[in-house]
């Protein structure tokens, strides 16, 4: 009797585990494919022993974070493939300057590049998009956008009409606002400031009655000190801290709406890129997304590091909600005017949109659940 039992509950333990995984099945389709799996499944090309070296230049000079980007993916390269594709970085100036760095990859006097997108806005007006929109794409929209909702395939094509194969390259999440020495909270205070801001935002703030020049970054913290400017942005506070803003100016206006995400791309010669090993294309391509999240993670961390800083010398003050409104809708008009001008620009932004709209449901049913410390959160403040 006792065997007969001992056999029977074993007999049970084996239909139960058995069965077990079918309480897991869905009564539905699964959601999402990840379409890379049937690649990875039948491998038809073997390691390549071919020695590849690369030249990359940038728009960056070195000890700004852009930079370190930069030279990371290029690490990130080396270790995958043991070296075999060794590619170089170039700093601003060093083999080409900085605003040439798109044309010499095009023509192939380097073979990869690294940017902030928004800077070839001369060549095609549509680059700045893929850069940042003032009240537009944050970090997390953006990976999605690029990955997922056809953003990557819109780069390469604009890119590829220039002899380039491009990659994200790196998202640093939302940039620092103003770093002023007017206290501006409202939409007149911005009134005659002299400001310093690049692209659409530029455009922006000089139809609200602003002064604003596109100083290069190495220019700003000078022009602060002589008061030639009342007012900056250059970037994320990690690299702002560094260039000393804080010892110029007496506020830090948030948020930064004129970039909620700064993204930037590694392009490629082309022809170069064409000729490599199959394998060491797998590796680029992993390593680039590597650094789009390592890029996201590090920069962040750090950014809550320089704010610490920042506020021991300057005080930060907020546009208060109906400014931030009165700004979204000047945005809107300006950046539909953009789009009526540019079809390339219309193609993008019309894709980002839609995104925004998409994802809206989501993000609206999962708020609440902010991770503020615990005196934050009980007090009221639930939500970002």
């Amino acid at each position: 009797m006792k065997k007969m039992l001992v056999k029977s509950i074993g007999m049970l333990l084996i239909v139960c585990l058995t069965a077990a995984p079918t309480f897991a099945q869905s009564k539905r389709t699964k959601f999402g494919v990840d379409k890379r799996h049937e690649i990875a499944k039948r491998i038809k090309f073997k390691p390549s022993t071919k020695k590849v070296r690369w030249k990359m230049v940038m728009p960056w000079t070195k000890g700004l974070l852009f930079y370190d980007i930069a030279v990371h993916f290029a690490d990130s390269v080396r270790l995958a493939s043991a070296g075999r594709l060794d590619i170089k970085p170039f700093s601003s100036g060093e083999l080409v300057p900085g605003n040439q760095s798109f044309d010499a990859v095009s023509k192939g006097s380097a073979q990869v590049g690294h940017d902030w997108p928004g800077y070839w806005k001369g060549k095609n007006e549509a680059f700045v998009a893929f850069a940042s929109v003032p009240f537009g794409l944050d970090g997390e929209g953006y990976n999605i956008w690029l990955y997922e909702k056809g953003g990557m395939e819109m780069m390469q094509e604009l890119y590829g009409r220039f002899n380039l194969f491009a990659l994200p390259g790196g998202q640093l999440g939302q940039e620092m606002g103003l770093s002023s020495n007017i206290r501006a909270t409202k939409m007149q205070d911005f009134k005659g400031m002299r400001l310093r801001t690049p692209g659409w935002y530029m455009d922006i703030m000089n139809k609200l009655g602003a002064s604003v020049t596109p100083l290069p970054g190495g220019e700003v913290y000078l022009a602060l000190e002589r008061g030639v400017i009342d007012a900056a942005e250059f970037s994320s506070p990690a690299i702002n801290y560094p260039m000393g803003f804080d010892d110029v100016t007496k506020y830090a206006i948030q948020p930064g709406v004129h970039q909620p995400g700064i993204q930037c791309a590694l392009f490629f010669n082309k022809d170069a890129y064409n000729k490599l090993p199959e394998d060491l294309k797998w590796i680029i391509d992993i390593a680039a997304r590597e650094t789009q999240l390592w890029s996201y993670n590090w920069v962040n961390g750090l950014n809550a590091e320089a704010i610490k800083l920042f506020s021991k010398k300057i005080e930060f003050v907020r546009m208060d909600k109906q400014t931030l409104i009165d700004f979204r809708k000047t945005t809107k008009t300006y950046l539909d005017q953009v789009k009526a001008k540019y079809p390339d620009v219309k193609k993008v932004l019309d894709s980002q949109e839609a995104f925004i709209e998409d994802f809206a449901i989501w993000r609206e049913a999962r708020s609440g659940a902010t991770p503020w410390p615990y005196e934050t959160y009980i007090s009221g403040k639930v939500t970002e």
